[in-house]
């Protein structure tokens, strides 16, 4: 009985938990490239019928943002007309094809282990796959656990959404350690402009093999994530909208309580309109907000740090880049969960604040320091602090926000703009890093290097100051309040 008045956490965790799979998804597919890239390169400049230049490789690791633009675009339409938990099947359904097909591209069409420039595209059909997948998820799963926490813990339990981002990150470089094993990437040349080739004595084995292994590994997590989603609830909210109000009072009953359970539904059946109300509804204010909260989480740059940070680390002088990767990995973890347990403290906007600031000294840190040898450690810890401050303000808590601050009736549309835009973002940093730090003068050749990350820096300061003046502080609110606190603006 004490159960049936109070809610179930056990229960309320148990679907959190499968929901936050998708999370880590997000985070091993997108990282997954990093340990593989060179393999693949290597295997693809055995090509006969092309030359596989470093244009086709930039686009080839990159090829999967393209299906997370597509992906997050389409997550509101599929949202509201599949719900919540269908797409989230789908999505699950797309990283295991993604993860089968990129690691045996020629599946029942080419010849195994002959690259050619139509496996090639094959390839990167089945890594936009995945990034459609990617896309999906990243908009969709801490919508779901918005719509079916309660407002007093739905901030950290959003927060766990990107703890399990940076872990899947983290797991697939121990993932693809093991799978490299005694085994070594090789080596590339560069013997033209944007020209490279396999240097002799390079491992066999990651050419033909090892790249392949790292791909398909996704697989099992893939697989997981959309057996588990089967099993867990459709949301409260969006059952409401198809009219299924019994079941979203079971739901929010179990979760909830009794008393507050009918107490929710009846909010919610007061702002579920969704079919007749527009975008701009609550005026254009709330979109431009959710927006640019996405695109501030990307221009700081974190990915561009997050992407290359062996490459940094090795041209920072460190002699087992990788080892500093992992530090930082781990490092990550730790500050997410600093978000996590105070996200319900000190409010969203506090953390966003702090974050930007410490960001901001991290920035200009390794602005100043970078390419002087002496100074290197510094380098590394200013790198540090600027990850780390990202952790525990940028990374969860626009996860957060975004999955609140729009009014139940406009979410689903508002979430994919957002989520869309932070995609298009996210290629903007992560094409533009290297041309951007490989920039010389004839008076200075570390410009790109500070110019690059001074640039960082001072989108940092902008993005605090964003958030001091235009974002509003949500802790304690529920999604039902959403639609008052934007009527009042």
């Amino acid at each position: 009985m004490e159960q049936n008045l109070n809610g179930s956490k056990s229960y309320l965790i148990s679907i959190v938990m499968v929901a936050v799979l998708g999370g880590l998804l997000f985070g091993y597919d997108t990282a997954v490239i990093s340990g593989a890239e060179k393999g693949l390169q290597a295997f693809f400049l055995g090509a006969g019928d092309f030359t596989y230049t470093d244009g086709w490789h930039g686009f080839t690791c990159a090829s999967a943002l393209i299906g997370c633009i597509i992906g997050s675009a389409l997550s509101g339409l599929l949202a509201s007309n599949l719900g919540r938990k269908k797409s989230l099947i789908l999505a699950g359904l797309m990283f295991f094809v993604s993860a089968l097909g990129s690691m045996c591209p020629e599946f029942l069409i080419f010849e195994r282990g002959v690259a050619t420039y139509d496996l090639l595209v094959m390839f990167n059909v089945y890594r936009v796959i995945g990034g459609v997948g990617v896309g999906l998820a990243s908009a969709i799963c801490p919508m779901y656990i918005a719509e079916v926490a309660p407002s007093n813990i739905r901030g950290t339990l959003v927060s766990w959404n990107q703890f399990a981002i940076i872990f899947g990150q983290l797991v697939v470089y121990f993932v693809n350690f093991i799978i490299l094993g005694e085994h070594t990437n090789p080596i590339i040349e560069q013997i033209g402009q944007g020209v490279n080739a396999v240097a002799p004595g390079s491992d066999p084995w990651t050419i033909t093999t090892g790249w392949r292994y790292m791909f398909g590994s996704e697989a099992v997590p893939a697989g997981l994530f959309a057996l588990l989603i089967c099993f867990v609830p459709e949301t409260p909210r969006y059952l409401v909208m198809v009219n299924q109000d019994k079941k979203a009072l079971a739901i929010l009953q179990k979760i909830n309580g009794s008393k507050v359970g009918e107490q929710i539904l009846a909010e919610i059946k007061n702002t579920i309109t969704e079919k007749t109300e527009r975008l701009f509804t609550y005026g254009w204010l709330v979109i431009f907000v959710g927006i640019m909260l996405s695109v501030f989480q990307q221009a700081v740059g974190i990915n561009a740090v997050l992407y290359y940070a062996p490459r940094i680390f090795a041209d920072m002088g460190m002699d087992k880049p990788m080892v500093q990767t992992v530090i930082m990995g781990i490092v990550n973890i730790l500050f997410t969960l600093v978000a996590i347990l105070t996200v319900e403290k000190w409010g969203r906007k506090p953390l966003l604040i702090y974050g930007s600031i410490g960001m901001a000294v991290g920035a200009f840190g390794v602005a100043v320091t970078f390419g002087n040898p002496s100074l290197a450690i510094i380098t590394m810890l200013s790198i540090m602090i600027y990850s780390a401050s990202f952790m525990f303000s940028w990374g969860p808590i626009c996860w957060v926000l975004i999955a609140e601050i729009f009014p139940n009736t406009i979410r689903g549309a508002a979430v994919a703009i957002a989520v869309a835009f932070q995609w298009i973002f996210n290629w903007i940093v992560s094409s533009t890093f290297v041309p951007m730090f490989n920039m010389k003068t004839a008076g200075d050749p570390d410009f790109g290097h500070w110019f690059t990350y001074g640039l960082y820096g001072v989108i940092c300061v902008i993005a605090a100051v964003f958030v001091w003046r235009m974002v509003p502080e949500t802790k304690g609110k529920t999604l039902e309040d959403m639609s008052k606190l934007w009527k009042k603006e």
